[in-house]
Order: structure tokens, then C-alpha cells, then sequence
């Protein structure tokens, strides 16, 4: 288990980086790597989601604002956001939870008890992942589009994205808000709805994952036998709370550079972290 002075660091690092498209899943690994923790333990996937879970308390706290004025003002609003979230959502469901049988029960099958987070420590992926995202991130926000963009997500919008999202999951290192942001700014869709879309679809997603690792965590006897709920989960709050803070303030650095024209930035240093990761990786052997 990691100590509190740990999680500070971990809370702060993901706080910082989980609501920048830079994934933030990278950049806790890479310091529980230099820590010497273990990223695909499940107490330390725990910790990783309930670091999600203050972010996603973030995303509320900041966007409920525009999401009343854009959408809980009227029941005609209310009903297509939902819709939308929910078509997206179970688009991503259907992807992620493919993926994750795919890789389990094809590319794992060779290993014992295979779960999909073993291949969260995974360096060389994380790599190609935050490469992947940095190409999709440079290209939609160095693209010029020849129209006025689209105030409204419409069904083919929604499927998309949530199918990048579902995309997402089982790896490390691909953005989920990167490559879904980007996937709209190449639809050419209105920069603040993006934003306030991209961020909902987070807020529904978390509660199941923080579930799912929470069930994981709790099943691993060898954990359970000798560390008391409250020491379990104790960690896990104490980052949640850091992660919190930390996000409210990354969150206006994203709105400013992407409403500033600048979105492509943030592709930029993906690529430049894929780099870092990968000679990371390779020191360490």
C-alpha cells in the first residue's frame, strides 16, 4: 500500500493532468513506476479511479454553470443532452467491454487469471498510446474547417465519439478527453459544447469503473486478509480530495487553450512524453 505522502503526489499529478487531454492515467503510472509502486495492483487501480472520481467532482463543480444555462433550461434541452450521453456512453460500452474480452481471452490467453489492467504497467503501450492520441490531437486542431462550427451534437456525433471513448479504455495513454474533443473539433462541433459534452460523459462513466475496481480490490484476498477496509480505501479518499483541486485548476488552462485556438499543443507534448516514456522504459531494464 502506499503511504499518504505518495497519494499526495500521485492526487496531484493526476488532478493536474487528468482534465488536460495528456492522459493522466501516463503520468501516474510513470510516478508510480519511480515510487516503486506497482500500477496494475489493485489497490493501486483503486487509488488511480477514486483520483478520477475528485477530477470528476471537478468537472461538476466547473461546468454545472454552462450545463444549466445550456441544457437544464428548458426539457426539450434536458432530453437531447441525455439522449446523447446515453447513446454515446452505450456505444462506449460496447467497444471497451468488446476489447477488453478480445484481449483477455486472445492476446492474454497465454497468461494466468489475465485481467486487462496487468497491461496498465505496460510502458512500451502507454508510448504508442500517447503517440496515438498526440497524432489524433495535432491534426484536429491544426485542421481549418471551411464552416461555421455546429452549435448541436446530433446522434452520428454522439455514436463516434463514444466510440473513440470506448477505444480509450482498455489503454493506458490514449486521452479519453483528448481523442474526444478531438473526434468532435473534426466534425467541426462548437469548442464550449465539446467541452461541457466530452466532460458529461465522464461524470457517467466514472461511478461504474469506481465500482469495478472497488469489487476487485475488495476480492483480492491476499489484501483483505491482512489490511482493514478502512486502510484499503482511506488512501484512495485522501487523493480523491488533492485530485479535486488540482483539476479545478487544470480545467481552466484546457478551456483557455482550446477556445484560444491552441488545442494543438497539447498533441504536441503527447508526443514529446511518448518519447520520455519510452526512454524511460528503457533505462529501466
Amino acid at each position: 500500500m502506499p503511504n499518504y505522502i505518495q497519494v499526495l503526489i500521485l492526487a496531484l499529478v493526476q488532478g493536474a493532468c487528468e482534465l488536460l487531454p495528456v492522459s493522466s492515467s501516463a503520468h501516474v503510472i510513470i510516478a508510480e513506476k519511480i515510487m516503486g509502486l506497482h500500477p496494475s495492483a489493485p489497490e493501486m487501480t483503486m487509488i488511480l479511479v477514486m483520483l478520477h472520481t475528485g477530477t470528476m467532482f471537478a468537472v461538476i463543480a466547473y461546468f454545472w454553470k454552462g450545463w444549466k444555462r445550456d441544457y437544464f433550461n428548458s426539457s426539450v434541452n434536458l432530453k437531447s443532452f441525455i439522449i446523447q450521453i446515453i447513446i454515446a456512453t452505450f456505444f462506449t460500452g460496447i467497444i471497451g467491454l468488446g476489447l477488453k474480452e478480445i484481449i483477455e481471452k486472445i492476446f492474454m490467453r497465454n497468461v494466468p487469471n489475465a485481467q486487462i489492467e496487468d497491461l496498465f504497467s505496460n510502458l512500451p503501450l502507454i508510448a504508442i498510446a500517447l503517440a496515438a492520441v498526440g497524432v489524433m490531437i495535432i491534426y484536429a486542431g491544426t485542421r481549418k474547417a471551411k464552416e461555421k462550427p455546429a452549435d448541436e451534437i446530433v446522434t452520428k456525433h454522439s455514436i463516434w465519439i463514444g466510440i473513440i471513448q470506448g477505444v480509450c479504455l482498455p489503454f493506458r495513454g490514449f486521452s479519453r478527453s483528448g481523442s474526444t474533443i478531438s473526434t468532435g473539433l473534426m466534425f467541426n462541433l462548437s469548442k464550449q459544447k465539446l467541452e461541457e459534452f466530452s466532460f458529461a460523459l465522464a461524470v457517467v462513466l466514472t461511478p461504474a469503473v469506481v465500482v469495478k475496481e472497488a469489487y476487485r480490490l475488495l476480492k483480492d484476498k491476499t489484501l483483505t486478509a491482512h489490511v482493514s477496509t478502512t486502510h484499503l480505501f482511506m488512501p484512495s479518499i485522501v487523493g480523491m480530495i488533492f485530485s479535486f483541486i488540482a483539476g479545478l485548476l487544470a480545467l481552466k488552462l484546457l478551456s483557455r487553450l482550446l477556445e484560444g485556438g491552441k488545442w494543438q499543443w497539447f498533441g504536441y507534448y503527447c508526443l514529446v512524453a511518448s518519447v520520455g516514456v519510452l526512454i524511460f522504459h528503457f533505462t529501466m531494464q
